[in-house]
């Protein structure tokens, strides 16, 4: 058998793991082992692929990872792509019942946190954005310009070209069985053995299974599938310009999609770590809430369906960093919904803690503190 001792171990080549692993590999000797035979096929390429800088922006490390995300979204490195990787869309929320003024608190105080930038429409500005808007739905909404599409390829593969680039190795179709022995993680990758000093687990919803399988206390994760479609738009409809669109109950989402219309119905259903499929009722939710917020939509056939899962921890933040109990084992995992949103600053979060470097400075002048997603504060909870 053949050995390789490096810096780093990296377990799991989506989003997170590759970030990850390609913000090491500036400095350490890394390699990358994805089980699946291609990387991304799970959460990362089922994602809806939206840069939402209010999704949960009350959640102060949240609404921070996000806005230092967005720095590197705008000015990746030179030679990480080839493409802009935000595409401007957009996001309209229709407020239905909860139009007017009571709404109002909430949008100031999204707006306090944010800096502004999302506004009050009337239901006839409503239509100029959204000309199919249904009578249901018709009425006031929210609108935020600063919505964009990720390109989710371009910055998955990003990140791979980086990796690559300082010398680090990824390995598929390797499913990582870990040991720990004389102060070094070893994982048997076929005939090949390589030993460091520090495992990554960026392993999504199996995380917690890998961590009891290298001896490690799980942290609580908890896998939600949530289901899309995609359907042909109403016709006669030009829709490429169209924004994201949420009902501000969260019963559903949509956006234009190649031609066709995307719709979730933002489902949140608890399941073990799995390859996700839809289910027929949550399929027939979508397209019915769909049907019900747009005229003259008539859905004869769903073009696709797929389900991803967002894994979270019970207070829905990231968990980021070290074991404390397990040395060496560190945690980049439970990002929920906001996996791709953040990854460029979790990836510069966790390189910093690795290399016992100050929080990066971006982070550091927005109030950002490290033990907010650190696994310290789930051990401490579960000893009380």
């Amino acid at each position: 058998m053949h050995r390789t001792r490096l810096d780093a171990i990296v377990v799991g080549a989506g989003m997170a793991g590759a970030s990850v692993a390609a913000e090491l590999s500036k400095r350490l000797r890394v390699v990358l082992i994805e089980r699946e035979s291609q990387p991304g096929v799970h959460s990362t390429g089922r994602s809806a692929a939206s840069f939402i800088p209010s999704y949960k922006a009350d959640i102060d490390a949240l609404r921070i990872l996000t806005k230092v995300s967005e720095f590197f979204f705008r000015e990746p490195p030179v030679g990480f792509t080839d493409f802009p990787l935000l595409k401007p869309r957009g996001l309209l929320t229709l407020l239905r019942e909860a139009s007017g003024e009571s709404s109002e608190p909430s949008r100031k105080r999204l707006n306090d946190l944010l800096g502004g930038g999302i506004e009050f429409l009337d239901a006839h500005e409503v239509t100029k954005k959204l000309p199919a808007i249904s009578d249901e739905w018709a009425g006031g909404a929210w609108w935020e310009k600063n919505v964009h599409d990720i390109d989710v390829h371009g910055l998955h593969h990003g990140y791979f070209r980086m990796l690559k680039a300082n010398g680090g190795v990824v390995c598929h179709d390797s499913d990582a069985h870990p040991q720990r022995s004389g102060g070094l993680w070893e994982v048997c990758v076929e005939q090949h053995e390589y030993s460091a000093p520090l495992i990554v687990n960026a392993a999504g919803a199996w995380a917690d299974e890998f961590a009891e399988r290298a001896g490690v206390a799980p942290v609580g994760l908890q896998p939600k599938r949530r289901t899309a479609v995609l359907v042909k738009p109403p016709a006669e409809s030009t829709t490429e310009d169209w924004p994201l669109v949420l009902a501000h109950d969260e019963s559903f989402y949509l956006k234009p999609e190649a031609g066709l219309l995307l719709v979730s119905p933002a489902d949140e259903h608890p399941t073990g770590p799995c390859d996700a499929r839809p289910e027929e009722l949550d399929i027939a939710i979508a397209c019915d809430r769909a049907c019900r917020a747009l005229k003259g939509l008539n859905i004869q056939r769903v073009d696709h369906a797929w389900a991803g899962l967002r894994t979270f921890v019970g207070d829905g933040l990231p968990v980021i960093g070290l074991d404390d109990e397990a040395p060496g084992f560190f945690w980049c995992v439970g990002q929920g919904g906001h996996g791709i949103q953040i990854a460029p600053a979790v990836a510069q979060l966790s390189a910093s803690i690795i290399l016992d470097d100050a929080v990066p400075i971006k982070l550091e002048e927005l109030g950002f503190h490290a033990d907010w997603v650190s696994p310290a504060r789930l051990r401490k909870e579960s000893r009380i």
